[in-house]
């Protein structure tokens, strides 16, 4: 953390909130006293609090740092995880504690899985979410098999959703406390399998109370700014690094109304997303927006507002926690579902359904701005907060 960035305000704690929040994070690992629990720190505050909670709560806790992409390029990158400062910021914090640190070279797999996919994303016309690719690739497949390589009987990370045990045994990923703050909807590709070796310990916590408990423990990072936008973009502009890893991206064609009309001309299909309006450069006297994209004939497709409402959608890469064996059981029997398209929108009423061998999802009304690539959660109408799993979305149908 440098003196030039700006800090995040840090409330005093009680220590009997302090005390509060050691018991719960022994509540959520759930294991004796003294097991081994591998926490994953990005140097950030959440997973640094983790890691310190344990600690003081009497597990053995190794704490591991995934370096990402290059750090020389964003050691002083504000809003970055992963790289540079941050892993200096997670060691230092493992020394205060007294823990053991590695830090894991992953670059290439990190570029694999997640930067080589969001560039063909965009290439292939869709606006895909990077940080759930990482949660389901980097961090939670290959770090769990460094945790059991390592002896640990659970990994814990700095995520804010809760994991509960059910009557039958299972583990269910449920919403956290603070739903400002709430990432089910990042982590719908959580595994049951990996569902039952992960642990969140702040899922009872809201952000200013882990702030508050990092003051309380001495650590250095407590009023360390979130993690902000794309982590491996630098200065949020995406659209320079996939003209850099994808050139092609960058061919010229036409904007063409959805009734047919060609409005104008662009210079890549890359500089737009479903649902855009600014940057059209076109003036037909009606506001326009982005409806589809056709990468085959780089054609940016345009029309009105109603056009953006999303009758239904297919899935792709499907991942299912609900009580049923399989989404496709659930689909077949036209189970009832919350689903949410966006991190920042509410959950909707749906259905599920099977379309052409894929699981389909049908809203009750429209809903607005959904594209493919982008992720949809599916949370369980009788218990909204329970997540029960979700997908990528392959297709939509418009309501017009």
């Amino acid at each position: 953390m440098t003196l030039a960035e700006p800090l995040c305000p840090v409330p005093d704690i009680a220590r009997a909130d302090m005390d509060a929040a050691i018991e719960a994070a022994r509540m959520a690992v759930g294991l004796p006293v003294g097991s081994r629990v591998v926490a994953a720190m990005s140097g950030g505050v959440d997973s640094t609090v983790v890691a310190a909670l344990l600690h003081k709560a009497g597990y053995d806790v190794v704490g591991v740092t995934l370096q990402l992409y290059d750090h020389g390029a964003a050691l002083k990158k504000k809003g970055a995880c992963c790289a540079g400062q941050d892993i200096h910021d997670a060691r230092l914090a493992a020394e205060m504690l007294g823990i053991p640190h590695y830090v894991l070279d992953y670059e290439s797999r990190f570029r694999d899985a997640v930067i080589d996919q969001f560039a063909d994303a965009y290439l292939a016309g869709q606006t895909p979410v990077p940080c759930i690719r990482c949660n389901q690739t980097v961090k939670f497949r290959d770090l769990l098999d460094v945790a059991r390589d390592l002896g640990a009987e659970a990994m814990a990370t700095g995520h804010y959703v809760r994991r509960a045990v059910a009557a039958d045994g299972r583990a269910q990923m449920r919403k956290a406390v603070d739903h400002s703050r709430d990432q089910s909807y990042f982590l719908f590709a959580t595994t049951a399998a990996q569902l039952d070796y992960l642990r969140f310990p702040l899922a009872d916590l809201e952000k200013p109370q882990v702030r508050g408990v990092a003051a309380e423990l001495g650590l250095r990072i407590a009023a360390k700014p979130d993690s902000q936008d794309i982590c491996f973009v630098p200065n949020g502009d995406y659209r320079t690094l996939i003209d850099k890893l994808r050139p092609q991206g960058r061919e010229a064609g036409e904007i063409v109304h959805m009734d047919g009309r060609v409005l104008g001309s662009h210079s890549g299909i890359t500089d737009y997303t479903i649902g855009q309006r600014r940057g059209l450069n076109v003036a037909v006297g009606e506001p326009l927006f982005v409806t589809r994209l056709d990468p085959a004939r780089r054609h940016v497709i345009v029309g009105p507002r109603e056009a953006l409402l999303t009758a239904s959608l297919t899935l792709d890469e499907t991942n299912w926690l609900g009580d049923e064996a399989s989404m496709e059981a659930a689909a077949a029997a036209g189970a009832p579902v919350l689903a949410r398209v966006r991190s920042t929108r509410p959950p909707s009423p749906a259905r599920l359904s099977m379309a052409d061998g894929a699981v389909s999802v049908t809203f009750e009304t429209g809903e607005e701005g959904v594209a493919p690539g982008q992720a949809c959660a599916l949370y369980d109408p009788a218990d909204p907060d329970r997540l029960v799993g979700g997908g990528f979305i392959k297709t939509t149908t418009a309501v017009v």
